[in-house]
């Protein structure tokens, strides 16, 4: 007795009740009309206990006579249809009222349901096609049959039926019978196991059942009936509050006796509670009342206990942190928001009790705790797995900055100068006037040298200028080859020349630093570069000059995470910047800084190296410069052209290796 309610026990080694009971491949059958209520008889055993006796006439659920037992008469309100769990059809048939006594069979594999004492609406006296659900079910005929109502399901394939009744409505589910077999046979061997942990009243979908298939097809029968045949069937003992009380209709085939249990406590509103090999069955309001009591005694209890404390020392932590941590966890202890260091809040203690309290002392880095025995045993638990050394990460960085650049140019002088018969040539007219000039000044010479009877030594001949028609050499050659023929009234210039060059760089910084598991580390490594700049003139005022400084940095940012499986997830920012020249202002030089960066999370294994970002770039450029048409001619057209070529090519890399540096906790 639980209270002032009474209790039936059910032993599952007691005599069952007078029935026929037939066992075979399909489970158990059970076709029985329950004269009396399971509680209005009962004999002594052997042992002095007494034991519930049931009066029972066994006949086939098809002979029944359900108008007699309910003459009220229903209307079916509802007919839905809807697939279920793997292919299962699931048919509710609704009532407007309670009292139905709905009747279930097999008919040339079909099935048959009958209500003889409702009235089907003449709106749902149709035919429904349910082929698109994919079950076995395809079609449903609804109609009257007598003064009742009778559908006709015409079913594919073997099959399968679940059926009972709860409150107004009908359920029917049919299976496959593949899935059927599957769920009711497969776990039998272990179906005490599969059972000793579940306390709910319903199953989660997808439950796995393992109890011995059962058959059950009763009709309107007390419920503590059934009880006592699942109590036989499960080999436990189940004890029925005395408030379980009412009829249940139900048509069970080859279904785990635990399922059975669970569809009976769903269809009248009962939970359950095991301990051991004992359930105690009761309505579900009551079954809440009970554990409710047993939780406000249990405060009670902890209210009366008396407070100790505690000093726990903190190694590996932050004192004020765990204080936090532990105060302000919302919905633990109550609504309110925990104090400071010095105290807590009497609205919300977190993990403590409601009279429990907890201080902080920085200084010496230790929590005080005031509370119940139970609670200081939980709360140092608490702290031992807080307070603990955490591993550090060394983090290596590369980036490396390749550079490999190639030019080569090739390019020609060419100029023929001279004078011949009143024609001076050249390539330009400067040095043809020169010419000319030379020429003129050459001939009087020699004319006053022969009318002076070629006295003293013959005057020299003209000075040719050189006065080049194309000048297309290289600015800075590495090597030329020059060619000048000269004559008595000409000259021939001819210049060639080449350069070419290459050049191969590399750039690699190396950063690398050591923090602890999910802390943030920053090392930089740079200068400032100034520049100036100019405020403007206030009224009245002059401009004034001012330096600003920009900072020029190699950076690593990063926070590590170490992962279960000792893995490193690494949220970084890395960069290296450069200044690569200046430009010239009126007010002074701004630098120009190149800048190259990688913001990035990446998982990597411990130790290993992996590459996080790159960037390539190639450059190439080729120009021709030449003099028209004379450029074209093949062979000499080199004599009037210039052909350079450049190609440059840069490479990022910013490569990173993390390695995890195991911290061994010391008692």
């Amino acid at each position: 007795m639980i209270g002032d309610r009474k209790m039936t026990v059910f032993h599952a080694t007691r005599s069952r009740p007078a029935l026929r009971l037939r066992t075979g491949g399909l489970g158990l059958a059970i076709g029985l009309v329950a004269a009396t209520s399971a509680a209005s008889a009962g004999a002594p055993g052997a042992n002095g206990v007494l034991v519930p006796v049931f009066v029972a006439q066994v006949a086939p659920a098809a002979s029944l006579d359900p108008a007699k037992q309910l003459p009220g008469t229903v209307t079916v309100s509802d007919i839905d249809f809807k697939r279920g769990d793997g292919g299962a059809g699931r048919l509710v048939l609704r009532f407007n009222g309670e009292g139905a006594t709905p009747d279930l069979r097999n008919q040339g594999g079909n099935i048959v349901i009958s209500v003889p004492n409702a009235e089907l609406p003449q709106n749902l006296r149709r035919p429904i096609d349910v082929a698109d659900f994919a079950t076995p079910v395809r079609r449903i005929d609804a109609n009257t049959s007598g003064a009742g109502a009778q559908l006709m399901l015409a079913v594919n394939g073997e099959f399968e039926t679940m059926a009972y009744q709860s409150g107004r409505e009908y359920i029917v589910e049919i299976l496959p019978k593949a899935r059927a077999t599957a769920r009711g046979g497969a776990n039998a061997a272990n179906a005490a196991n599969t059972t000793a942990g579940q306390a709910g009243t319903a199953a989660a979908p997808g439950r796995p059942y393992g109890g011995k298939p059962v058959t059950f097809n009763f009709q309107d029968v007390p419920v503590r009936t059934v009880l006592q045949l699942i109590a036989e069937e499960s080999n436990l003992n189940i004890v029925a509050s005395d408030t379980v009380q009412g009829n249940v209709t139900l048509r069970l085939l080859n279904v785990p006796w635990d399922q059975a249990l669970d569809i009976v406590l769903q269809a009248k509103g009962l939970d359950k509670r095991r301990s051991g090999n004992v359930v105690w069955i009761a309505p579900q309001p009551e079954v809440a009342k009970y554990e409710q009591d047993r939780e406000d005694a249990r405060i009670a209890l902890e209210n009366r206990v008396d407070l100790v404390t505690e000093y726990v020392q903190i190694n590996y932590h932050n004192a004020a942190q765990i204080f936090k941590a532990l105060t302000e966890a919302k919905g633990i202890g109550g609504a309110g928001g925990a104090g400071g260091p010095g105290g807590g809040s009497n609205l919300d203690n977190g993990f403590l009790s409601p009279r429990g309290r907890m201080v902080a002392d920085e200084r010496t880095n230790t929590l005080m705790i005031s509370d119940i025995p139970k609670k200081i045993e939980q709360m140092r638990e608490l702290i031992r797995v807080i307070d603990r050394p955490v591993d550090q990460v060394v983090i290596e960085a590369r980036v490396v900055v390749a550079n490999e650049t190639f030019a080569r140019e090739l390019g020609a002088k060419f100029g023929v100068s001279g004078v011949s018969d009143n024609v001076a040539y050249s390539g330009n007219l400067s040095a043809n006037t020169s010419n000319w000039n030379s020429v003129v000044d050459a001939d009087r010479a020699l004319d006053e040298w022969e009318r002076g009877g070629r006295v003293g030594a013959r005057p020299a001949g003209p000075t040719i200028v050189q006065g080049l028609m194309s000048n297309l050499a290289v600015a800075n050659p590495a090597g030329s080859l020059a060619l000048s023929i000269m004559n008595a009234g000409y000259a021939l210039d001819v210049e060639l020349s080449a350069m070419q060059q290459e050049g191969r760089g590399e750039v690699i910084s190396n950063p690398r630093v050591v923090t602890s598991n999910q802390r943030e580390a920053v090392i930089s490594q740079g200068q400032e570069v100034g520049y100036v700049t100019i405020q403007p003139a206030t009224a009245g005022g002059v401009a004034t000059p001012s330096v600003q400084f920009k900072e020029v940095l190699l950076q690593l940012r990063v926070t590590p995470t170490i992962t279960n499986d000792g893995r490193v997830f690494l949220n970084m920012n890395i960069k290296k910047d450069e200044v690569e020249g200046f430009v010239d202002t009126s007010i002074g030089d701004v630098p120009i800084i190149g800048k190259r960066e990688v913001n990035t999370a990446v998982l990597i294994e411990d130790g290993q190296t992996v590459v996080v970002g790159g960037v390539y770039e190639f450059d190439s450029l080729e120009s021709v410069s030449k003099v028209p048409f004379l450029g074209d001619i093949p062979f000499l057209g080199a004599l009037f052209k210039n052909k350079s070529k450049n190609k440059q090519k840069a490479e990022l890399l910013i490569m990173v290796t993390p390695k995890v540096l195991q911290v061994a906790q010391r008692n």
